[in-house]
C-alpha cells in the first residue's frame, strides 16, 4: 500500500499537525529512503497533554468498568479489521517482514480484548474481623501514566502498556518511538474510532530526552513504564527518583540456549533457526548464546548454519522474504563491529558475517567458537547474528547462562523431564521457555531481572502495576 504520509501528535483528543514544529524524517529500512516528515512535540504540546490526561482521569477512573472494556474491545476490532493496511505501515517504517507485522498487529487487539475483561476480573479481598468491622482491599488506578516504547515491536509494546493501564482506569501519555509513528497513530486511532472520551489517551512523538525530563519531572505524571535499553532505563530511573514516581521496566537481554545431547537435532533446529531470526533478531528475548552439549555440538552448528544460509532476506513487503533489513542506520554498523570483534579474537564464521542490499541489511549470521573476551559474548548483538559454544554438563551450562547481568529470558531443550524442572529452577530469567519460544501473550507476566528491569507487564500482573493498593479498615 502507499505510505500514509499524514503524520501528527495527537493530543487532548485532536490531531495535530506540523504547523511549525521540528520535524523528523521517517526512512524506510529496505531502501534507506525517507518517506515522510513527522512533527514533533514542543514543550507547550507536553504541557497541554498533561492537562489534557490530568483533568480527563477523574472522569475515566469513575467510568463504570463494563464501558471501559466495550470501548477497549470497539479498539482491538478496529485493529484487527484494518491489521493489513496498519501491518503495511509498519513494514515500510521497521521492516520486518509483512507477515511478522500483521501478526504484531493481531497481537496488540489481543492485548486489547483481554485486559478489557480482566478489568472486570479485577478482585480485591476482605479479611477477617470480629463481628461488626470489615477491612477490605483494594486496587484504585494510580493516576496519570507516561509510556515510552521502541522501534522493534512498535504498535505490539505501545498496546501492552495502555491496554492495561487503560483497563485499570489510568489515563495516558505515550512516547511511541520516532522511526515508526504511522502505525503507532493507528493505535490512536482506533481508540478515537472506540469512542474513549477526550483527554485519556495522548500520543507525542519528540526529542527523547526532552520528553522524558518534561513528563517524568511533572508532577501530574504518577507513574512510567518504559521498555527500551539498559542505559535508557537506568537513566530514566533517575529521573523518576526525585518524585518517587512508579516505575515498570523492561529492558534488554541476552538470551542463552541451552541445547542437551538427548534432544531430536532436526526438529530442534528447526524451532531455533527461525526464531533467531525473526525481525532480524531485534528482539528483546531473541535466542542468542546458544550452548551446545559437546556430543552434538558439531552437527548442530552445521545444521544451523544450513539453514541460516537458506533464510531469504529482502523487502519485508514481498512475501517471500523471511528477514528484512535492520531497523535504522545505526545497526548495520553496530553488528558489522561486533562481528569483527569476534572474528579478530577467534570465532568462526559459519553463515553470513557480511552487509547486504542498499538498505539497512546485514545477512543472517552464524559465529561458531566465540571466545568469552569477545564483545558479542557479553554484549547483547539486537541483530541477526547467533553465537555458539559447546559445553561439557548442566552445570557448566547453567555457569555460562547466567553469568551475565542480564536476565530476561532464557531458553532450554532437553527431553530429561528432572533435568527441565531444575533448569526451570536455577537459570536467573523472568521467563524461561523450556523446548517452546512461547513466552509472551497477553495473559502471561513478561519482565526481567537483574539488569535487565523489574515489575511485569502482561497478565494480572500488568494491570496491578498501573494500580495502587488501599486498605480501608471500617468498625
Amino acid at each position: 500500500m502507499t505510505y500514509q504520509n499524514d503524520l501528527k501528535l495527537f493530543i487532548d483528543g485532536a490531531w495535530q499537525a506540523g504547523e511549525g514544529r521540528d520535524c523528523h524524517e521517517v526512512v524506510n529500512p529496505a531502501t534507506a529512503q525517507t518517506i515522510a516528515s513527522l512533527p514533533l512535540a514542543t514543550k507547550e504540546d507536553l504541557d497541554h497533554a498533561l492537562d489534557a490526561a490530568q483533568r480527563a482521569f477523574p472522569g475515566w477512573r469513575d467510568t463504570d468498568v463494563d464501558n471501559r472494556a466495550a470501548i477497549l474491545h470497539k479498539a482491538a476490532s478496529y485493529l484487527k479489521k484494518n491489521a493489513k493496511d496498519i501491518g503495511a505501515l509498519l513494514t515500510q517504517e521497521q521492516g520486518k517482514p509483512v507477515k511478522e507485522a500483521v501478526a504484531e498487529v493481531y497481537g496488540a487487539a489481543q492485548m486489547f480484548d483481554w485486559y478489557a475483561e480482566e478489568a472486570k476480573r479485577d478482585y480485591g479481598r476482605t479479611l477477617v474481623r470480629p463481628t461488626g468491622q470489615r477491612s477490605i482491599v483494594i486496587r484504585q488506578p494510580v493516576g496519570v501514566v507516561a509510556t515510552f516504547t521502541p522501534w522493534n515491536f512498535p504498535i505490539y509494546l505501545l498496546a501492552k502498556k495502555v491496554a492495561a493501564a487503560l483497563a485499570a482506569g489510568c489515563s495516558v501519555i505515550s512516547k511511541p518511538p520516532e522511526e515508526t509513528p504511522a502505525c503507532t497513530q493507528a493505535v490512536a486511532r482506533a481508540l478515537e474510532d472506540a469512542g474513549l472520551p477526550q483527554g485519556v489517551f495522548q500520543l507525542v512523538h519528540g526529542v527523547p530526552d526532552m520528553v522524558s525530563r518534561h513528563l517524568i519531572g511533572s508532577d501530574i505524571v504518577r507513574k512510567i513504564s518504559f521498555t527500551g535499553s539498559i542505559p535508557v532505563g537506568k537513566h530514566l530511573m533517575k529521573l523518576a527518583a526525585d518524585g518517587v514516581k512508579r516505575l515498570t521496566l523492561e529492558l534488554g537481554g541476552h538470551a542463552p540456549v541451552l541445547v542437551f545431547d538427548d534432544v531430536d537435532l532436526d526438529a530442534t533446529l528447526d524451532k531455533l533457526v527461525p526464531q533467531k531470526f525473526r525481525n532480524a533478531g531485534q528482539v528483546c528475548v531473541s535466542p542468542t548464546r546458544f550452548y551446545v552439549q559437546e556430543s552434538i555440538y558439531d552437527d548442530f552448528i552445521k545444521g544451523f548454519a544450513e539453514r541460516t544460509g537458506q533464510v531469504k532476506v529482502g523487502d519485508g513487503l514481498n512475501e517471500a522474504t523471511q528477514m528484512g533489513p535492520l531497523a535504522n542506520a545505526r545497526r548495520p554498523d553496530a553488528i558489522e563491529q561486533l562481528v569483527n570483534d569476534a572474528r579478530d579474537k577467534g570465532a568462526k564464521v559459519l553463515a553470513g558475517g557480511e552487509r547486504g542490499g542498499n538498505g539497512f541489511f546485514y545477512q543472517p549470521t552464524l559465529l561458531a567458537d566465540v571466545p568469552l573476551e569477545a564483545d558479542i559474548m557479553s554484549n547483547e548483538p539486537f541483530g541477526p547474528v547467533a553465537v555458539a559454544r559447546p559445553f561439557k554438563d548442566m552445570d557448566e551450562a547453567l555457569e555460562q547462562a547466567n553469568r551475565l547481568p542480564y536476565g530476561l529470558a532464557a531458553f532450554a531443550f532437553t527431553e530429561n523431564l528432572r533435568r527441565a524442572n531444575i533448569l526451570g529452577d536455577r537459570i536467573e530469567a523472568g521467563m524461561v521457555g523450556i523446548n517452546n519460544f512461547a513466552i509472551s501473550s497477553a495473559d502471561a507476566p513478561f519482565g526481567g531481572v537483574k539488569d535487565s528491569g523489574f515489575g511485569s507487564e502482561g497478565g494480572k500482573e500488568g494491570l496491578e502495576t498501573y494500580q495502587v493498593t488501599k486498605a480501608i479498615h471500617m468498625s
